[in-house]
């Protein structure tokens, strides 16, 4: 899938599953996640990172997860297990590798160059990937960025806060970057995964900002990210309705037309049309993954 494929591509909800635990794998399978972070690095121990490697490949060669994208988060290089982890997945037919803790362009070309052949994405969680966002989006390998907002939050020393204030800048910086070079970017998780309520503001927040998608912990999130990250009939109708104004005026020779009070210009139907897109590859992907 070429990257401008893959920006249409839904990544609503993307689900963290621990690379160990073999039953989780499996469950995986079934649940509506748009997309999946097999996960060698936080969620595995030490003593059980080769064990994990092991059955992860396994399982990624036999196992069937339908639409859903499969992304392996693997050590980074700086461990004795980072090197390892990547060329285990060299020609798996995964659709992303996922580095932890990338601080600049430098990390991300280190693991390009162990696997040509996978795109690869990179977790932004650290202050200096913060301030190398930038030059980190540049990079040519590079197809998406993850918000790791757990470790962010431990490095700068804030306070909770349910308005996120103190991360906002570096989840903003992550966002121009990534837009700056069409990239995925994805937002961080929401811990308390019980909290229903306070779920769906974060996944609000983050799609305000712009994010394709949020990260969560527990199979209870997925549903509230995918409907909050889904264009709403709202929108898609507004967006059809914006078309129709702006294609009508066009014909009668006119450069922008009103809908509702309000004027449409062309940048307001690209908008609209990305939309409509948008809603229409949520569908297709639900079509495709009941089929199989």
């Amino acid at each position: 899938m070429s990257q401008a494929d893959d920006r249409m591509r839904p990544y609503r909800s993307v689900l963290y599953i621990p690379g160990a635990r073999e039953r989780a794998l499996e469950k995986a399978q079934s649940l509506p996640a748009d997309a999946i972070i097999f996960d060698l690095e936080d969620a595995v121990a030490a003593d059980e990172k080769e064990g994990a490697r092991a059955l992860l490949s396994r399982v990624l060669a036999e196992a069937d997860y339908g639409a859903r994208a499969r992304i392996v988060r693997v050590n980074g290089l700086d461990t004795p297990w980072g090197a390892e982890d990547v060329r285990a997945f060299r020609g798996a037919g995964i659709d992303a590798l996922l580095i932890p803790k990338v601080g600049s362009a430098a990390d991300v070309e280190a693991v390009a160059a162990l696997i040509p052949d996978v795109p690869v994405w990179a977790m932004m969680e650290t202050p200096a990937g913060m301030l190398n966002a930038a030059s980190i989006a540049a990079h040519p390998r590079l197809a998406g960025m993850v918000m790791g907002t757990n470790d962010l939050a431990k490095e700068l020393n804030t306070r909770f806060r349910a308005d996120r204030m103190p991360l906002l800048t570096g989840l903003q910086l992550c966002l121009l970057a990534a837009r700056a070079h069409g990239l995925i970017a994805i937002d961080g998780v929401y811990n308390a995964f019980k909290d229903d309520e306070g779920l769906r503001a974060e996944c609000k927040q983050g799609r305000d900002m712009g994010f394709d998608g949020k990260t969560v912990i527990h199979p209870a999130q997925v549903a509230i990210a995918n409907e909050e990250f889904s264009p709403s009939e709202t929108e898609v109708d507004l967006a059809r309705r914006q078309i129709e104004a702006f294609d009508a005026a066009r014909r009668d020779g006119q450069g922008v037309a009103v809908l509702d009070g309000k004027i449409v210009e062309n940048l307001h139907a690209a908008t609209a049309r990305q939309i409509l897109a948008r809603a229409e590859a949520i569908r297709a992907e639900a079509i495709a993954d009941r089929a199989i």
